[in-house]
């Protein structure tokens, strides 16, 4: 955990497709309303002749500008450019997605103020962020340094990583890094304290369905104890999957009709995402079993006009609901749940929950369970991480105590080839392993070692957490030194390297340096905070620039 500065600590509920902030005043959380009146802000950014916007602005001209307005960034962070999700959502998006000169990592391409520029996922997280620590300040009146961000608790470690520096970068003090249904387990618990006896034990499962993300988690909650049990999840699922399935049904259908193939022009695909995403919302969250979508020249002068019905839609997207039962049933299992009447309460979070088939779909699953629906789905999470801010912040005296678990195994290579875990997935954190290992040649001066995350057996289909090389050991013969490998894993949930080298005779004890190639390192996060360019975006906009607080993170 980063160490507390001065003022207050605000929560942000980073959103693949809408943003929330929250904080502690006169002893309850305030959820923040932006500049437009609204509670959820778009993670939107814009990218203009004259301005960079964000939020409602950029969200609000994206059909007249799709090629350089950015969106779903979360479902970039901290993800390599050929990963499959990257290289699948890159057939969708309008702007152009690019990797890096010289790493495997992917930009996002635009044009602001007539000039080609390229930015990471981290720097598009960051302008969000931003924008809701601005919207935090003009409601106190006063500067805000220090946040807690929420991330998907099926987040890997590059993508906790990548978060937690669009955090500095954005000018924060980023406290702690909290899963997104451990914060909505606090909402929850808090809400159930007025009604529940005390010292009753209550176990809930906690169904965060959102926009990009999936996680479930199981929490058992006891005189303010929150133990996450197990948790489970896909970060690359939610209602914007649901909404593209609709709008390929549509595209299909276009041709059929018309025979024309709109799949390559952003501007008529953003304005049919628009409408797909507003008949999605019809469908669920009324009792119209058929909406109409109607688009006026929407491609090459023609008017498209179709209706869709809420039992298409459920066919469209019944493989992905399904989907989410069988992780559902995965948590149970992990967290050992053989009864499903042992489980109290299932809560719904995230707004994707509106949708009647994942509802009905879920209290199949629990034996025709009522559906706990008592928390507002949609700041749910923000209001959790407010109130963890709050504590860490001394703003808050409450007495809750938190203990979350690793999401996804650790391991090395084994010499069998196969994936030898030293950190299962569902160990509590924090947490920490030791391994000694040694040089096979002389005077040897460094070694090598490689951690695979994942649950495949073979670690070449696993994700590489990170390749490490640890240098700095004194001269010696092979197998002399003892070099000491400590793996921790913190509360925010990311993963760090320690290492001494030991010398026998004397007992002294060397701290050994450890570069680790995969992650975006301190100094190019220093860069990118301290970036004038950078800072002009918010000049651009109307916002006032504040110093970046160049933290160690």
């Amino acid at each position: 955990m980063a160490s507390k500065g001065e003022g207050p600590v605000i929560g942000i509920d980073l959103g693949t497709a809408y943003s929330c902030v929250g904080v502690w005043q006169d002893g309850h959380v305030e959820i923040i309303a932006n500049d437009q009146g609204n509670r959820m802000t778009p993670s939107y950014v814009a990218f203009t002749d004259a301005d960079c916007l964000i939020g409602d602005a950029a969200k609000n001209q994206v059909t007249i500008n799709p090629i350089n307005t950015v969106f779903d960034a979360k479902r970039l962070i901290g993800r390599r450019f050929t990963d499959a999700s990257v290289q699948s959502d890159m057939k969708l998006w309008p702007f152009k997605v690019i990797p890096c000169a010289g790493r495997n990592k992917p930009m996002v391409v635009v044009n602001y103020k007539g000039e080609e520029k390229q930015f990471g996922a981290e720097e598009i997280s960051a302008m969000v962020l931003t924008k809701m620590r601005q919207t935090a300040e003009a409601y106190l009146g006063s500067t805000v340094k220090n946040a807690v961000i929420t991330v998907p608790a099926y987040f890997s470690d590059s993508q906790r990583q990548a978060t937690k520096a669009a955090g500095v970068i954005a000018g924060m003090n980023v406290m702690r890094i909290i899963n997104e249904p451990t914060a909505a387990a606090i909402a929850y618990g808090l809400n159930q304290k007025a009604s529940s006896a005390a010292g009753d034990k209550i176990n809930a499962l906690i169904f965060d369905l959102g926009g990009g993300t999936f996680d479930v988690s199981l929490v058992t909650i006891e005189e303010g104890t929150f133990e996450v049990k197990a948790t489970s999840g896909d970060t690359h699922l939610g209602g914007e999957d649901f909404d593209n399935r609709m709008m390929s049904h549509f595209v299909e259908e276009l041709k059929i009709k018309h025979k024309k193939d709109l799949s390559n022009d952003p501007r008529a695909l953003r304005r049919l995402r628009t409408c797909c995403e507003r008949a999605k919302r019809t469908l669920s969250c009324t009792t119209t079993q058929t909406t109409t979508i109607e688009i006026d020249s929407l491609f090459e002068g023609i008017d498209f006009c179709s209706t869709i019905t809420r039992e298409k839609f459920e066919e469209l997207n019944m493989d992905l609901f399904t989907k989410c039962m069988d992780i559902v049933d995965k948590c149970l299992m992990d967290a050992k749940v053989e009864d499903k009447s042992t489980v109290h309460d299932v809560v719904l979070v995230g707004g994707s929950t509106r949708i009647p088939k994942v509802q009905q779909l879920l209290q199949d699953l629990f034996d025709g369970k009522e559906l706990c629906k008592s928390i507002n789905p949609d700041e749910a999470v923000a209001y959790g991480a407010t109130v963890q801010a709050a504590i860490l912040g001394d703003q808050n005296r409450l007495d809750l105590v938190l203990h979350d678990v690793a999401p996804i195994s650790l391991g090395f290579y084994s010499i069998q080839g196969v994936m030898d875990v030293f950190i299962p997935r569902n160990t509590r954190i924090p947490t920490k392993k030791e391994l000694i290992v040694s040089t096979f040649m002389d005077n040897q001066p460094c070694v090598y070692t490689q951690v695979f995350e994942g649950e495949n057996p073979r670690p070449a289909r696993n994700n590489v957490l990170g390749k490490f090389g640890i240098s700095g050991i004194p001269p010696a013969p092979q197998r002399v030194p003892q070099v000491t490998i400590s793996y921790d894993i913190d509360a925010d949930g990311i993963f760090n390297v320690h290492a001494f080298a030991e010398d026998k005779t004397t007992g002294r004890k060397n701290i050994l340096t450890i570069n680790n190639y995969e992650r975006l390192s301190q100094e190019e996060i220093e860069t990118i905070a301290a970036d004038k360019e950078y800072n002009k975006l918010y000049e651009a906009s109307g916002y006032a620039t504040y110093d970046r607080l160049l933290l160690s993170i």
